[in-house]
């Protein structure tokens, strides 16, 4: 049995969808190796024999990876190290070798953390309350050693398998000839998108940041924020570009600007990509998350299929796609899912479908997002609270006779008339009220968002 730790210092670090801390300080090989153990046993009580393990550009990756792997081995379970790899690449892996897997990556974060994605076998989600819970009392109490032999270890590279199998997905032999301007961000992009996009003849790639660097030495490699849009804006005007692709650090997210360099919404291109997924299979089930824009059920509803409404995060919309057989799923964090994708996310897969959409037509990308965008929105808007909850009860106070309906989903959503709405939601590991505004106009957004920043920031 391994050593135990404090409790204080693990639930620091194993969260309710992944693991996530400082390197050296918060994670470290022997820590790897202990969350390994307890998910290598936990797996192999499922009925798991193997492990595939994918790793992102971070100094630290390599190392954590190979700890990672003996951990697993020795518990008596086989691994298979695919070396470089997106997240989405390693559920591609976890899919196609039917095993579970485990990703390292920080995402978007500074080259100071490190962290870990875990799936079950076909990409299935291990999240608090399906694995995660079990791992945490387990290395906080010390993991129990396997009283067997070890596992075998090998390495396969599965980036052109992961490329051919995206390529089935999503034809595009009838798009036109379209440049696209990628920022990757220093990130796992540099490695994914010549292997998938590059290989199309059709398209002419304008690369910017593909070099692979964990220091993130331009920008961070978090497309969300604003400010890290700017360079691939100025970098689509600057090369004609057809169309603008960011993605973040790990390569699961993408972002969309159009020609001009105007972002196009994830909730434009939610509503894009699930009209495509709809015409495949009319009447089907497409999951979003309750901050997408309105735009998209309506859409849905429109075009004959089934919206579903979930919380916020990657592991409710798995757990959704999983129960309803969902065709697709999309967040307005740029996180989308796909049935023919083992329910998991893959910003590549969307971006192909966004490509596809493009090339089938004459019309610019600006044309085409905006079909997809009927309200104004106000993105997310971060506001440090010493008291989320009372700020929030303020709030809702305040708009009592206005709001149509106030439901609880997912921290608080008020229904305002003519369409107009906001949720505001507290972080789960920062002192942040998080608020989306949407409504038919942005002089109305802007409205709302004064009026309740300033009872947030009071």
């Amino acid at each position: 049995m391994t050593d135990a730790r404090t409790a204080e210092s693990v639930h620091a670090v194993i969260k309710a969808y992944d693991v996530r801390g400082v390197v050296g300080e918060q994670i470290d090989a022997d820590f790897v190796r202990d969350v390994a153990g307890s998910f290598a046993r936990l797996m192999r009580e499922e009925g798991a024999q193997r492990v595939v393990i994918g790793h992102d550009m971070r100094d630290s990756s390599p190392g954590l990876a190979d700890a990672f792997a003996d951990g697993v081995l020795a518990q008596g379970l086989d691994v298979v190290q695919i070396g470089l790899a997106s997240t989405d690449q390693l559920y591609f892996a976890s899919g196609y070798l039917e095993c579970p897997g485990a990703m390292f990556t920080a995402s978007h974060n500074p080259a100071k953390y490190n962290g870990i994605k875990m799936c079950r076998a076909k990409a299935l989600p291990v999240g608090q309350d399906t694995g995660l819970g079990t791992i945490t009392d387990e290395v906080i109490a010390g993991v129990p050693a396997f009283d067997g032999p070890r596992g075998t270890a090998t390495e396969q590279d599965l980036l052109s398998d992961y490329a051919a199998y995206l390529h089935k997905l999503v034809d595009l032999s009838g798009s036109r000839p379209l440049r696209i301007a990628v920022d990757a961000g220093n990130g796992m992009g540099g490695y994914t998108v010549p292997a998938v996009l590059g290989t199309l003849p059709q398209f002419t790639i304008e690369p910017l940041f593909f070099e692979l660097d964990g220091s993130f030495p331009n920008h961070e490699a978090n497309p969300l924020d604003p400010k890290n849009l700017v360079d691939l804006q100025r970098f689509v005007r600057e090369t004609k570009a057809d169309i603008g692709l960011a993605f973040d650090g790990d390569a699961d997210r993408c972002f969309v600007v159009d020609e001009n360099g105007d972002p196009v919404t994830p909730s434009a291109v939610t509503g894009l990509v699930a009209e495509r997924e709809l015409i495949k299979e009319p009447g089907a089930t497409v999951i979003h998350n309750l901050i997408t824009s309105h735009a998209v059920p309506e859409l849905v509803t429109e075009l004959g299929g089934n919206p579903v409404r979930t919380r916020v995060g990657h592991s409710f919309i798995k757990q959704q796609m999983a129960a309803t057989g969902a065709i697709f799923g999309g967040e307005h964090s740029a996180h989308y899912y796909f049935r023919d994708f083992w329910g998991a996310d893959s910003g590549m897969l969307a971006a192909l479908h966004v490509l596809a959409a493009l090339g089938e037509k004459e019309q610019p990308m600006s044309e085409l997002g905006s079909a997809y965008a009927t309200y104004a929105s106000s993105g997310e808007i971060n506001s440090t609270v010493d008291d989320a909850q009372a700020r929030t009860v303020a709030v809702v106070e305040a708009f009592g006779k206005r709001a149509q309906s106030v439901d609880r989903l997912d921290g608080v959503t008020v229904q305002l008339p003519d369409g107009a709405w906001f949720n505001l939601r507290a972080s789960n590991t920062e002192p942040l009220l998080r608020l989306n505004v949407e409504a038919r106009s942005q002089e109305e957004v802007d409205g709302l968002v004064t009026e309740i920043l300033s009872i947030v920031r009071a």
